[in-house]
């Protein structure tokens, strides 16, 4: 099965939310992973840290070694590397990772380092200047948000916002999303299908993407919205059946039915929204502040972008977020003291308000907030409509006993299939339970 498009799409907000993607790749650098010094003699601590291939170009990590005073190896993010080297207990210094879906992954398996310590000492790091949407690195053992803080975000958004294209609006004689009122679910697939443009029995235009972060995030946010919860309360099963969460896959599968944007069953060609929505191609992308980052470098698009609040489902306003992307450091790190003096540059430091003032994402820091870039009617739109959104940001705990890759290869495997045979969506949330807790029954089993 390949993989879907909100897959692509995460891998791409794993390669550039926060920050405008460098020009020159890195795969590595000098230094090694087993020693903690640099090699020729320098005598400098050598600091591995495993994150994605364009993090920084020669340039940028040339004056990160000289601002940290240490040598910094670059090695590709890649899962089965980073469980390979967790196994081995060789792991890199600082990891990056979804503060959202992994924290309670990891940490239930006793691999992420308690950073509350570091973070009592810090001049740089204050836990009370921490955004609330740093809570998802938070877990007790049981629930997220609570307990240690074992990671931190770099920016965020919350991933159930949307962009929309008001010239595609104008032609289709639409009037605009409320930059205040969240539309309900109901009402955005009306205007999805309203907004879709098809030649020859297919799409030209896409109406919508409903799926930024991927099928799971998406279908967990509209249960609550509904009132509900998809995980138990324990977290070691899911129930597709309850009503809100059979309210959120009814939706989901009429979406995909319909088909007026990219979905498990036709995935997007160009495997992430940007270049749809940038071609005119796509009139709504589900994608939280940070795809303004990637719209604001296009004069001419951002004169015709906007930002829009999350659907809701009913009276139950909720507005997550399902990345929360940054940095944790693993528990066998061989050089803890000088992870925690990368986290305070590039957290706290001049990373950080660069990353602040380009739009790429939500500081992570509330003192930074105000570096938020408002210069423009399409910046400060948009800022706006985020600072009106955030009073409903809440965490969704995600379960500790299976990786969302694996829930969503579950959702690939049996939603297109149910897609194109009609099948009810109470047959399908049957299957899904099935497949789902069975995982999650065999991950708790190795948890403990």
């Amino acid at each position: 099965m390949p993989m879907s498009t909100s897959l692509d799409r995460r891998r791409f907000l794993a390669l550039s939310a926060g920050t405008a993607l460098a020009a020159t790749g890195l795969s590595a650098c000098a230094g090694s992973v087993s020693n903690g010094t640099g090699g020729s003699g320098s005598g400098k601590t050598t600091l591995t840290v495993m994150t994605v291939q364009n993090e920084w170009d020669k340039k940028t990590l040339a004056a990160a070694e000289a601002a940290l005073g240490m040598n910094l190896n670059v090695i590709t993010w890649d899962p089965t590397k980073l469980n390979s080297m967790l196994a081995a207990k060789n792991p890199p210094d600082v990891v990056r990772g979804f503060g959202a879906t992994e924290t309670p992954y990891f940490a239930a398996r006793g691999l992420m380092t308690d950073l509350d310590p570091y973070f009592a000492k810090s001049s740089a790091l204050k836990a009370s200047d921490l955004d609330p949407v740093n809570d998802v690195w938070r877990y007790d053992g049981k629930k997220q948000g609570a307990g240690p803080r074992y990671g931190m975000a770099k920016d965020y958004s919350q991933d159930s916002m949307f962009w929309y294209r008001t010239d595609l609006f104008e032609a289709a004689k639409l009037d605009a999303p409320s930059a205040t009122e969240p539309v309900s679910y109901d009402e955005w697939l009306d205007l999805g299908k309203k907004l879709v443009k098809r030649r020859l029995g297919k799409v030209k235009v896409y109406g919508l993407n409903a799926t930024g972060m991927g099928v799971f995030p998406q279908l967990m946010g509209m249960t609550a919205s509904a009132g509900g919860s998809l995980f138990a309360e324990d977290l070691a099963t899911v129930d597709f059946s309850s009503p809100e969460a059979l309210k959120a896959l009814r939706w989901y599968l009429d979406y995909a039915k319909a088909d007026i944007g990219p979905n498990v069953v036709n995935p997007n060609p160009d495997g992430w929204d940007g270049p749809t929505y940038g071609a005119g191609r796509m009139a709504m992308s589900c994608n939280g502040y940070w795809f303004g980052g990637q719209i604001g470098s296009d004069p001419k698009l951002a004169e015709v972008s906007r930002f829009a609040p999350a659907p809701q489902f009913g009276g139950h306003r909720v507005s997550s977020c399902f990345g929360a992307t940054g940095f944790w450091i693993p528990k066998d790190a061989k050089n803890k003291d000088a992870s925690w003096k990368f986290f305070e540059w590039y957290f706290g430091g001049k990373p950080a308000q660069e990353r602040a003032a380009s739009g790429w994402g939500i500081p992570s820091l509330k003192s930074l907030r105000a570096n938020m870039p408002q210069t423009n009617a399409f910046q400060k739109q948009a800022f706006q409509v985020q600072e009106q959104e955030l009073p409903h940001f809440s965490v969704l705990s995600f379960t500790p006993y299976a990786q969302q890759a694996a829930l969503e290869g579950v959702l690939n495997k049996v939603l297109p299939d149910a897609v194109k045979s009609g099948t009810s969506a109470g047959k399908v949330a049957d299957t899904l339970n099935s497949r789902m807790n069975q995982a999650l029954a065999q991950g708790k089993e190795l948890v403990g």
